[in-house]
């Protein structure tokens, strides 16, 4: 059935819904992806030119609607205007769209058009990847990773990609899992191929480059979608093998480094997949992929070789989860730091992952210990008196005094109000560890413990000096200042 738009507003103005949507699915299906597709094969004015690809961009988003899009004069088009046309997208197509300003939307239909999987022939016949190489060989500007993140949708694109290049379905929004293998616990899938290992590794390395600054970047909800799609296909590779353990860890490597990149709340999707048979399971969620890092994170701590370059990203990816999802900080807790009970024995001695942190908290590089301290500190709720209790007052030295924190008071996080649980064996050990109090000689002659009131004062006021005057090197332009 072929409608005009006289025909689509009669239908409108009925009111009814359902006429409605079949009439502007028919027509956006039939006709109007058809028209302007037809005007993009022209040469015409920016302005125009521009109008026509935002069209199709929204045209595009509907799955129902992709069928004018998906051909290979279409998709030669869009590839023309998107910036990554190669000689074999040339044949057949006339449009003037490179390096204009409707590139980015190019892109985006594009990249729509691309999640149909009859795309993937045509896309793999007018070597559009090749397209994409080829472009991403200009990036000489710092700004144009941006360029190519946002504008050309690239995250996106290559996202798309590495979906094709796994092999994924999706059983679910966010949830995946390799054609012909749903309900299949990833450790009993066959690893990857060397092929798809290494293509997946290479689209994981563009992937970093051009998404380096955007962790703590706002992103708007269609930017927040692409990364959350990202994050859950990242997710995936976390939980794969591919063909050897050491190939398996590099290619890890690759993903952490660009979880690592993503906006915060977009990492909520690596606890969203469903529980299942042989999952690992707290408070109700998912923690197969939080186990997997911590897994990583502890096998790069044992080795000990270039900790900056190779322990960082995971301890940050970590830190970060923990400080945004109170399930994953409460999961991490019970593993980093159990309810203590080897209270004889400083924190840095044992070979437990608790001892293996503390020791690093002193370690000769300011980032290592910075970072290891941080994390603790998250899982402590940024409690002061519980960061000591796990990690000992000198270890815990350096991050309390960086955050001025040295007088006791607590970080800014916000924590679930919980209590902190003790050991009878802490209970029995506490009074020993506080031995040593400040005291003074009363005038009976006897020593009582100083409280609170009794320190404040000494400090404001030494003995022997005027009451109100300020400390001995403490200056009224300090004071005012202050």
């Amino acid at each position: 059935m072929t409608m005009d738009l006289n025909s689509i507003i009669d239908q409108l103005e009925t009111g009814d819904q359902d006429v409605a949507l079949v009439a502007l699915q028919i027509y956006n299906k039939e006709r109007l992806g058809e028209l302007v597709l037809g005007f993009l094969s022209r040469e015409l004015q920016p302005s125009c030119q521009l109008a026509c690809v935002e069209t199709v961009r929204i045209l595009s988003r509907d799955q129902h609607c992709l069928g004018p899009f998906t051909s290979r004069a279409a998709m030669a088009t869009l590839a023309t205007y998107a910036g990554i046309a190669t000689a074999e997208t040339a044949q057949g197509c006339d449009g003037e769209g490179e390096g204009s300003t409707s590139s980015g939307g190019g892109a985006k239909s594009q990249n729509n058009a691309s999640e149909n999987p009859d795309v993937e022939v045509v896309a793999a016949e007018l070597q559009l990847m090749a397209g994409v190489a080829e472009r991403l060989k200009q990036c000489h500007e710092p700004t144009w990773t941006h360029e190519l993140a946002q504008q050309l949708h690239g995250i996106g694109l290559l996202g798309n990609q590495l979906d094709a290049t796994l092999g994924l379905c999706w059983p679910d929004k966010f949830e995946s899992a390799r054609v012909g293998s749903e309900g299949i616990p990833s450790e009993e899938l066959p690893p990857l191929s060397r092929e798809q290992t290494e293509r997946a590794m290479e689209i994981l390395k563009i992937l970093f480059n051009i998404t380096f600054n955007t962790a703590k970047r706002e992103v708007d909800e269609e930017d927040a979608a692409e990364y959350r799609h990202l994050g859950a296909i990242l997710r995936h590779c976390l939980m794969s093998r591919a063909d050897g353990e050491e190939r398996t860890e590099e290619f890890h490597s690759h993903t952490v480094n660009l979880l690592g990149n993503l906006p915060l709340p977009s990492l909520d999707v690596l606890l969203m997949p469903k529980v299942q048979q042989g999952s690992i399971e707290y408070m109700g969620v998912n923690m197969d992929a939080v186990n997997m890092l911590l897994g990583f994170m502890e096998k790069r701590l044992d080795r000990g070789n270039k900790l900056k370059e190779t322990l960082l990203p995971c301890l940050n990816l970590l830190t970060e989860s923990a400080r945004i999802h109170r399930e994953t900080r409460k999961f991490l807790r019970s593993k980093v730091l159990p309810p203590l009970r080897d209270v004889k024995n400083r924190p840095e001695v044992g070979s437990s992952l608790r001892n293996k942190l503390v020791r690093l908290m002193t370690h000769i590089d300011t980032d290592v210990k910075t970072c290891v301290a941080e994390l603790i500190f998250v899982l402590c709720k940024e409690s002061v008196s519980r960061f000591i209790k796990y990690t000992g007052y000198g270890n815990a030295a350096g991050l309390l005094a960086a955050r001025g924190l040295l007088r006791g008071a607590g970080g800014s996080g916000f924590y679930s109000g919980d209590e902190d649980s003790e050991t009878e064996e802490y209970r029995e050990a506490k009074a020993l560890n506080n031995i040593i109090q400040p005291m003074q000689l009363g005038l009976d002659g006897r020593l009582r413990e100083l409280n609170q009131e009794d320190l404040h004062r000494l400090v404001h006021n030494p003995p022997g000096q005027q009451p109100g005057a300020p400390p001995p090197g403490f200056s009224d332009s300090d004071e005012e200042g202050h």
